[in-house]
């Protein structure tokens, strides 16, 4: 049934209709159509029904994976960029030598070259440099002025003190316990149970390189204890 609506009632349209008189029944209809259509208005309910998205249209589950990928690389990438830097301040600088040996390090740390070392280090001289794994080492000047083939690791074998080479008494003594090495390294006086470590000093390309020694102790004719 269509709904209408009436405008305000005159007083004319009161007494009289288009055809004759106004008749009460008939605004009674008229409201009672105007009731029943606002409370059609009021009663009303709004529904909504979800589309379902197309079978072909739904991602497919490689492309998120690759995606997934694409982006995890876009991020690694750069990360991992300004991580080496940090990671290589933390590693000790060194350049290897031939036979896994290690580049001898002065003070400042710069390679050793053997024809400069000479220059200001003259015959009977033993000063320390960084030999394998970063350990003090004394290097060996002889008396014909060259460099002697083995280096000397400072380390105390009593407590790890590192000696001091004492060049008036021609030995190494350390200042903890007293212990007393040769201008080799030799064990003379307690309480130190062995001798210094002893690494070969290798020449290449004019550069000292520190290779562990291995072979028998030419001080003792034993093997060696730190091998």
């Amino acid at each position: 049934m269509a709904a209408f609506t009436l405008s305000p009632a005159t007083s004319s349209q009161l007494r009289s209709g288009t055809n004759g008189l106004f008749s009460p029944a008939q605004g009674l209809i008229a409201k009672s159509a105007k009731s029943q259509s606002a409370g059609r208005e009021r009663g009303m309910k709004v529904t909504c029904q979800a589309a379902s998205i197309p079978a072909d249209r739904v991602p497919d589950m490689e492309k998120r994976k690759l995606m997934n990928l694409l982006l995890l690389g876009a991020i690694g990438l750069p990360s991992t960029g300004m991580l080496l830097p940090y990671t290589y301040f933390f590693v000790p600088p060194g350049s290897g030598g031939s036979g896994g040996g290690t580049a001898a390090k002065d003070a400042l740390g710069n390679d050793i070259v053997v024809a400069e070392w000479l220059k200001t280090h003259g015959p009977g001289d033993r000063t320390l440099s960084q030999g394998l794994k970063g350990d003090p080492t004394y290097l060996v000047v002889e008396n014909d002025r060259t460099l002697a083939t083995y280096g000397i690791n400072a380390v105390c074998t009593h407590l790890g003190c590192v000696v001091p080479w004492n060049k008036a008494e021609n030995k190494f003594m350390c200042p903890c316990h007293g212990s007393q090495y040769n201008n080799q390294g030799k064990v003379v006086r307690g309480p130190a149970p062995l001798s210094l470590a002893l690494a070969h000093a290798d020449v290449d390309d004019g550069k000292v390189i520190f290779v562990p020694w291995t072979e028998t102790d030419f001080r003792t004719g034993e093997a060696p204890w730190w091998s």
